[in-house]
């Protein structure tokens, strides 16, 4: 699924053009085997920027691929946290998205310190149709094999009832087309991804057009640096 995404998300951009203000909120991608970001400043340095809390991560009842019962509080404790809402059956630019979410993962691996100290969460706004099992499937086309790469969780919730109260939270706006069948996906939607501390706080929320994984892991790594007390980050007072 890598492989086969990064050799069509250029025609997958041009496809989903005509439609993507529907369903994406007017977003501007601009895709080349994923997304290529160009940026008129270098990318600063990790640690040489905050990222104040913006509010708790909202929980809830979740399923992972096994159908077992998490808090998703729960999981997103004790690690950094990337947590991205997608839904399987989207016909535009989700899959541009878990393709960037499968390149963090590879970036990430290449650091072995970043293995235990940050995970990746995708949730699913589908139970209807993301079952555990479809999410298990899911899975098998994105996640990496290699054993550095840092955890990926792929969640549903047990129904609509459930996961309502959740995507209010996290201000997730899901809706249902008109004519389903338009685009090739039933549901309208934006696309929203929370970067969450150690602590269970969102530090960082991304839309599609900043969901770039040089920038999100730069993120990680300043959270991390957050956490070992760097002297360098602005603010500090190393006296202290």
């Amino acid at each position: 699924m890598r492989a086969f995404l990064s050799r069509v998300a250029p025609a997958l951009a041009i496809a989903a053009v005509s439609h993507v203000t529907a369903a994406h909120e007017a977003h501007n991608p601009r895709l080349e085997a994923g997304r290529a970001f160009g940026y008129a400043f270098p990318i600063a340095k990790p640690g040489s920027y905050r990222l104040p809390p913006i509010k708790p991560a909202a929980g809830g009842a979740v399923l992972d691929e096994s159908g077992r019962q998490h808090v998703l509080t729960d999981l997103l404790r004790d690690r950094v946290t990337v947590l991205a809402f997608v839904y399987t059956r989207c016909g535009d630019l989700c899959p541009a998205a878990t393709l960037d979410m499968s390149r963090l993962q590879d970036l990430a691996a290449k650091d072995g310190r970043l293995s235990g100290r940050m995970r990746l969460a995708t949730m699913s706004f589908d139970p209807e149709h993301d079952t555990p099992e479809v999410m298990r499937d899911y899975a098998a086309g994105w996640r990496s094999a290699a054993q550095a790469s840092p955890e990926w969780f792929f969640l549903t919730a047990p129904d609509q009832e459930t996961i309502a109260p959740m995507l209010a939270a996290y201000h997730q706006q899901v809706g249902r087309k008109r004519d389903p069948a338009s685009s090739g996906s039933p549901l309208n939607h934006i696309f929203r991804a929370f970067l969450v501390d150690r602590e269970g706080l969102i530090r960082n929320i991304y839309s599609l057009d900043f969901f770039d994984p040089a920038l999100v892991l730069n993120d990680v790594h300043t959270l991390l640096l957050e956490e070992e007390g760097d002297p360098g980050r602005p603010g500090e007072n190393p006296a202290k």
